[in-house]
């Protein structure tokens, strides 16, 4: 009786071993494979200046006065030689 009490816990022990193993494996593999899976699709990161301007770029519409359209070329030019 306490043989066959011996004999159920050692098959107990083994199934319990090897799902064990089989998880310990399967996190192995996923903590190694993760940063590959999620390397194929990056895109680069946007900043807030990158968010700012698509949503301006969105709302604001362009210009079609030329005398307007070149005033605001002459003040991006003064901007830029100001940095």
């Amino acid at each position: 009786m306490i043989l066959a009490a011996l004999d159920s816990l050692w098959i107990f022990l083994i199934v319990l071993g090897s799902f064990g193993l089989i998880a310990i494996i399967a996190f192995v593999l996923y903590r190694l494979l993760r940063p590959k899976l999620k390397g194929e699709n990056k895109e680069p990161e946007k900043t807030e200046e990158d968010y700012a301007k698509e949503e301006l770029d969105r709302i604001l519409q362009p210009v079609e006065d030329e005398k307007v359209s070149e005033e605001i070329q002459k003040f991006k030019q003064n901007d830029d030689e100001e940095e």
